[in-house]
């Protein structure tokens, strides 16, 4: 009896020992419980940053790989762990800004400045989403505070020059190109935006001078080649422009604005079949380019093939129910088919959407 006697008191002693050791957590000191949440607390926080800098590597290598949802996927779960990883937000914006999200980057850039006011890249990334919104006065504050905040920030310039090219303020475009130059010789797209805001002023001399330099950087362009030819045909220079817009090709087969500005010198100089085959080009190219359309129409008005000159204006105006030269041009050939009605309604809108020509036409041939 002893035997099982002893057995039965050294369980219940054990049982004792165990339950006593469990409940002394309630006998902490408040000090000592304080601390020992606080250590529990940094626990939990180490642990939460270390998956957020899994989840933000991981976004990292997407972004490397152009994966840019993904990345914007694993970016979203490293805030969600941390919500104060600052790289985690300009990245996500970043990447937000390559999908062409802008709405998305907006947000998501604007908590980023937020935490980090002082953030010059925050600013300018928020800027081009901006931009890309067409919200051009708040893509202007973004780039300048961007630029005040880091002036030695090429891109800042550079995108503050397109900014301004597209609300056709070319002469300040012009001046930011500069800037973005001063700090950065090599920038090829920066000469030849400038060359094409000197253009736009018709400062032709200045503008080709930026072009030749950006073609002198980089001779494999074919839209600076481009570019030199359209400038070379307003200055009359056609056979410089031909051989512009000859080089363009050799570059890109399938660059269709060089073949449709290549055909329209062409044209100009009556080399009519070379003409029409540099338009074809450019809408095979192109299926809904209705330039080239437009232009093919004036190449079978000046051969006197009326109607097909009409049908190729209309589907100009198909293509695109803004293009005013193909309202003329089909309006010219209605003429010629004794359409005096139909030519003034064309004339009409044409000169609704700003052409002179479509305006005196209908003057000199439809009253007021």
């Amino acid at each position: 009896m002893k035997p099982n006697t002893t057995i039965l008191l050294t369980l219940f002693t054990a049982g004792f020992v165990s339950f006593s050791s469990y409940s002394q957590v309630d006998e902490l000191t408040s000090e000592e419980q304080a601390y020992r949440d606080s250590i529990k607390a940094l626990n939990l926080e180490n642990e939460a940053i270390a998956n957020s800098q899994e989840a933000y590597n991981a976004g990292v290598n997407f972004f490397a790989q152009k994966k840019y949802g993904k990345a914007i996927e694993e970016f979203r779960k490293s805030i969600q762990f941390y919500p104060n990883f600052t790289a985690a937000y300009y990245n996500k914006g970043v990447a937000e800004n390559e999908l062409e999200r802008f709405s998305e980057a907006v947000k998501t850039l604007a908590r980023l400045i937020e935490l980090k006011p002082d953030y010059s890249k925050a600013y300018f990334q928020r800027g081009r989403s901006y931009q890309g919104l067409s919200q051009y006065l708040e893509a202007e504050t973004d780039y300048e505070n961007s630029i005040q905040l880091d002036d030695s920030n090429p891109k800042a310039y550079y995108n503050y020059g397109t900014l301004r090219f597209l609300q056709l303020d070319y002469e300040s475009a012009a001046n930011y190109f500069s800037k973005t130059l001063a700090l950065d010789p090599d920038n090829v797209n920066a000469l030849n935006d400038r060359g094409s805001s000197y253009r736009m002023m018709g400062e032709y001399p200045k503008a080709i001078a930026d072009y030749e330099s950006a073609e002198r950087k980089n001779p494999n362009l074919a839209f600076v080649l481009n570019n030199i030819g359209s400038t070379k045909a307003k200055m009359n220079d056609f056979t410089g422009a031909l051989a512009a817009y000859n080089r363009a090709i050799s570059i890109d087969a399938n660059f269709h604005l060089a073949y449709n500005y290549r055909g329209v010198v062409q044209m100009n100089q009556k080399r009519l079949n070379d003409a029409e085959k540099d338009f074809n080009k450019a809408i095979e190219l192109k299926a809904d380019y209705s330039a080239a359309a437009a232009n093919l129409s004036g190449v079978y008005f000046q051969k006197k093939e009326y109607e097909k000159a009409r049908q190729f204006a209309e589907k100009a105006i198909k293509m695109d129910s803004e293009n005013a030269s193909a309202y003329v041009n089909r309006a010219n050939a209605r003429e010629m088919l004794r359409d005096m009605n139909g030519a003034c309604e064309d004339w009409h809108k044409a000169k609704e959407l700003g052409s002179e020509t479509g305006k005196n036409y209908y003057a000199g041939n439809c009253g007021n």
